[in-house]
């Protein structure tokens, strides 16, 4: 259940007013929001990228450094010689809700956003893929970024 404080969280994390979001789908230690879920189609009726949105501003912050050390071009490397990754990947797409993959994209095989994979793995559970750029990015902040005492 959403309640009146994970949205004025979520307001903060990101630092602006979110897109509606359907729920909470993790949250770290500390209880704070770290993953939401999003619906299809935003309020103006635009297909939503993804159906999980990460929150957490240190692990944007950490993927996104991952990111920009060239942390996508060397997933889809491994994509294309590793078969069972591939398959790993292939499978994730195929329970990520909505006509578009983890991310927003609709190529079968390509990666485009970490942060996506991020949260999919975080709020949707059982993805390798997801959970090792989490442990690339040194895990969900603990103590929480936004938690007491932070």
């Amino acid at each position: 259940m959403t309640t009146i404080a994970d949205l004025a969280t979520v307001r903060e994390q990101l630092g602006r007013e979110p897109m509606p979001f359907a729920g909470v789908a993790a949250r770290c230690g500390a209880g704070c929001p770290i993953v939401v879920t999003q619906p299809a189609v935003t309020p103006a009726g635009q297909p939503f990228p993804t159906r999980y949105w990460l929150t957490c501003p240190g692990l944007v912050r950490a993927i996104g450094r991952v990111e920009s050390d060239g942390g996508v071009a060397a997933l889809e490397r491994r994509l294309a010689s590793d078969e069972p990754l591939r398959e790993a990947f292939l499978k994730a797409r195929a329970r990520h809700p909505g006509p578009l993959g983890i991310g927003g994209t609709r190529a079968p095989v390509a990666v485009k956003c970490l942060h996506a994979h991020a949260a999919f793995a975080l709020g949707a559970g059982d993805y390798a893929i997801g959970d090792e750029i989490v442990a690339m990015a040194g895990g969900v902040p603990d103590p929480c970024c936004m938690g007491p005492g932070a």
